[in-house]
């Protein structure tokens, strides 16, 4: 595991950091980790702009949406984390599909939805770094379990390093997180009740 790297929680302060992170291309530049928000788009040009101003709307009014490492200073990572119900497409995904709807409405469940790693800074260990960041983050704010919907990189013949977002299930279990359920297969649903 990459010890070198500081993880904090993003603020407005930071939001210059973030964006360094994101870049000005590829996935991170269009999305702005708002795929999970109903009715967000993808996309690049004027979708991609709505989709950074909610971000950057986000970061401001607070809580923190999600976690920024750096490495000797530099911005180098960002993990997404927040109470499941807020990400209101997450609710009607093929992953949690057949959950009772009192439980995805349970504020005390946290997905971690995305992790973007600068290119330059990949496979040293961020992810993993990034995600204890965001189960400190979620357990700050009251979760009782935290869950991610990671790829199994294992039953799928090709992974994009654009298809990894989501994080690696190598990742999650080697944080303590546990499979309960696997609705594609290559898409698990690890969970983790963090202790205090």
């Amino acid at each position: 595991m990459d010890v070198e790297a500081v993880v904090a929680p993003v603020t407005a302060a930071g939001w210059a950091d973030l964006e360094a992170v994101f870049g000005m291309r590829g996935d991170p530049a269009r999305c702005w980790c708002q795929w999970f928000y109903a009715g967000a788009e993808v996309g690049g040009g004027a979708v991609g702009e709505r989709n950074r101003e909610a971000l950057r709307t986000q970061v401001r009014q607070g809580p923190a949406p999600g976690v920024l490492a750096h490495r000797d200073g530099e911005p180098v990572g960002w993990c997404a984390v927040a109470p499941r119900p807020t990400y209101t497409r997450l609710q009607r995904s093929e992953v949690l599909r057949g959950t009772p709807a009192a439980e995805l409405a349970d504020p005390t469940v946290w997905s971690v939805t995305c992790f973007v790693v600068r290119v330059g800074h990949r496979r040293g260990g961020l992810s993993r770094v990034l995600l204890d960041g965001a189960v400190r983050l979620a357990r700050e704010g009251g979760a009782r379990v935290v869950e991610g919907y990671p790829v199994d990189v294992t039953a799928k013949a090709r992974t994009s390093s654009a298809e990894l977002y989501h994080g690696p299930l190598s990742t999650f279990l080697a944080a303590g997180f546990r499979e309960v359920a696997r609705p594609r297969p290559a898409r698990p649903v690890v969970r983790l009740e963090p202790t205090p």
